[in-house]
């Protein structure tokens, strides 16, 4: 099953990098797929509008070009860290997405383009037309259910996304958690992860009282996962002096999973934010790739 040909990973500066730079290559290894790396450049022209706020045109040209030196800057920092990572891997590099079948399992090949314009609006856009997208963790100082990237992937790719761990993996798709609450975006988290469950060497599926909602049952998704010739035994996890968040990520570790896939926002997006809410602890405290559907 070679399902994940197209890994597109963002990358706005070195933070966390090398990280998501494994995780993508761990994927496209499985698969014999193809990393497609993306940095967006700031359109130094957007602070233009600035000069209606009392900035005068000289303030607004000095504003411009500090933009650009510190995009291009930026830009050069991605590019070597890059270039550094594949060629102490081994990957094969592109000046673009091949138009190819597809590489040997094992192998990858890998490409980097810059363009410019909103973050975004163009990963969201390249994101539409690839089958995962791989996102770095961001700096312990910001909180990644902040992001306004990841964010725009989630409620308008339609397609998964995965936020790579801090750390870089040693394994990823190998021993799979399944996080069920009966959703549509739990549902759309299972018919994401198949081509990872297919060839896991474990899968289970992680379910709560306090997280269901009204759906499925978490046995019904065990069913479904059986007509696709993929066992998953299932275990109810919770612990009444911990959050439903921290309880999951608890189980994945006591499963010695290398992968979460998890629906997102089951609630609304700004309730999760203001109250906490189980996506939000996950994205911000897992140490395993996590894939999440909307």
């Amino acid at each position: 099953m070679k399902n994940i040909q197209k890994v597109l990973l963002p990358l706005n500066g070195t933070s966390n990098a090398e990280a998501a730079l494994a995780t993508a290559l761990l994927f496209a290894r499985q698969f014999g797929g193809h990393i497609a790396g993306l940095h967006v450049r700031a359109d130094s022209r957007d602070v233009a509008p600035l000069a209606g706020e009392g900035l005068s045109g000289a303030m607004v040209e000095d504003m411009m070009s500090a933009a650009e030196r510190e995009g291009s800057r930026r830009a050069l920092a991605v590019r070597e860290i890059f270039d550094r990572f594949t060629a102490a891997h081994g990957v094969k590099v592109t000046d673009m997405i091949p138009p190819f079948s597809g590489n040997p399992v094992g192998s990858a090949s890998a490409s980097l383009v810059t363009m410019t314009g909103r973050e975004h609006e163009v990963v969201t856009y390249r994101a539409r037309l690839s089958d995962v997208t791989v996102v770095p963790h961001p700096d312990s100082g910001e909180e990644i259910s902040s992001s306004e990237t990841l964010h725009a992937i989630l409620f308008d790719s339609g397609r998964p996304v995965v936020i790579a761990p801090r750390r870089v993996p040693a394994t990823a798709g190998r021993r799979i958690c399944i996080a069920w609450n009966g959703t549509s975006e739990s549902t759309a988290a299972l018919h994401h992860i198949l081509p990872w469950a297919a060839e896991a060497g474990a899968v289970r599926i992680l379910y709560s009282g306090d997280y269901q909602r009204r759906g499925p049952e978490a046995r019904d998704a065990a069913d479904y996962l059986t007509i696709h010739g993929i066992h998953a035994d299932l275990v109810e996890f919770g612990d009444p002096d911990e959050t439903v968040g921290a309880s999951l990520l608890a189980a994945c570790h006591d499963f010695g999973a290398d992968m979460l896939a998890m629906g997102a926002y089951s609630h609304s997006r700004l309730r999760q934010l203001i109250l906490g809410g189980v996506t939000r602890h996950v994205l911000e405290n897992a140490e395993i790739p996590v894939l999440m559907s909307r």
